[in-house]
């Protein structure tokens, strides 16, 4: 047997020729038979125009929601209060209060609500200490104006892995096809080998890259610092007197050795908060690196540490400039979330 389609509803101009017919006194058959619209869906259209006046759809149609407005407000103020909170745990928490909802309602409403379920984004773990030096920080200089923060030479490490998440990419495929060679990314071990490098830039562009031989202590990073700052400098056209040095709070940049060294030299150095990675713009520098050699891709460390150098000296001078330029508004950030971590 076959099933019964559902009828389709009437659209509004149907609705109007037949009141329209109905004032004009024809018979409901004779407009029923014209207009091809069964004789009881003409009696209750018209029944209902005598009675509402309205030919639109009334209020109160279909299953009744289950969570009123306030019910609602409710669920939303848990998960503004709570965001890691589950459905499942909120539909345990409105039972215990003699509320019956299914968990699939309550994400519903909360997609209503504007609350969307998303993965937590990973931040590094901030202290209270951390966040009133951010803060500080922050505050001290937001009103530093761009010409101090065009001369401030932006150096850090990193590790650039041969075969890294940043060379991982979208893949356009059909149902069943995910593990089809051409549709899958190879993986090794660590990464298939890594190289350290250490590389800086200014408002002007990219400084030196220079690559690190096994294990960086003290006297290492103080050995890198001598050969590429001084040239890094003058390449980018910093002010002699003027220019300050940034360097995070790693023990081999805050150890005795390292700032004794440092004094020698009669470096200005920028006073830097701990655990504030999204305050050094040299991190976009580093993801786009990264990208860069993964697209080539290098088959071994060799070409690694070639490609790694080929694509740095490659950035930009407008990358770096923006980065620079647009370092208020990351200041602004710190101080909008109390020294929390930001979108940066």
């Amino acid at each position: 047997m076959e099933n019964k389609k559902k009828s389709r509803e009437l659209s509004e101009d149907l609705r109007t020729k037949i009141v329209e017919k109905y004032h004009q006194s024809q018979g409901y058959k004779s407009f029923s038979r014209d207009l091809h619209v069964p004789l009881s869906t003409v009696r209750n259209i018209i029944k209902k125009f005598t009675t509402y006046g309205t030919l639109a759809n009334l209020p109160g149609r279909g299953q009744k929601r289950k969570i009123d407005k306030r019910l609602q407000r409710r669920i939303v103020r848990m998960v503004d209060k709570q965001p890691h909170s589950t459905s499942k745990h909120i539909q345990a928490v409105l039972q215990t209060q003699g509320a019956t909802v299914s968990a699939r309602t309550i994400h519903r409403h909360l997609n209503e609500m504007k609350h969307y379920g998303r993965r937590a984004r990973r931040t590094p773990l901030l202290t209270q200490k951390h966040k009133k030096a951010r803060l500080e920080f922050a505050k001290m200089y937001l009103r530093k104006p761009k010409s101090f923060w065009v001369n401030v030479l932006w150096p850090d490490e990193t590790k650039v892995e041969l075969f890294g998440k940043a060379h991982h990419s979208t893949v356009y495929r059909r149902r069943n096809e995910a593990n089809e060679e051409k549709n899958t990314v190879p993986t090794v071990k660590h990464g298939g080998g890594s190289k350290m490098f250490w590389g800086c830039f200014a408002a002007s562009g990219t400084g030196c890259l220079d690559c690190v031989q096994g294990i960086m202590k003290s006297e290492d990073y103080q050995k890198i610092l001598g050969h590429n700052v001084g040239p890094s400098v003058r390449k980018l056209g910093l002010h002699q007197r003027s220019w300050v040095f940034q360097q995070d709070n790693d023990p081999k940049h805050t150890s005795k050795s390292t700032q004794k060294w440092l004094k020698t030299k009669c470096w200005k150095v920028l006073k830097w908060p701990a655990i504030s990675l999204n305050l050094n713009p040299i991190e976009h520098l580093w993801r786009d690196l990264k990208i860069a050699v993964g697209r080539r891709p290098p088959s071994n460390l060799r070409d690694l540490e070639q490609f790694a150098n080929e694509e740095w000296s490659e950035i930009p001078v407008e990358r770096s400039n923006k980065l620079v330029d647009g370092y208020r508004k990351r200041l602004i950030s710190v101080i909008f979330s109390k020294g929390c971590a930001t979108k940066y």
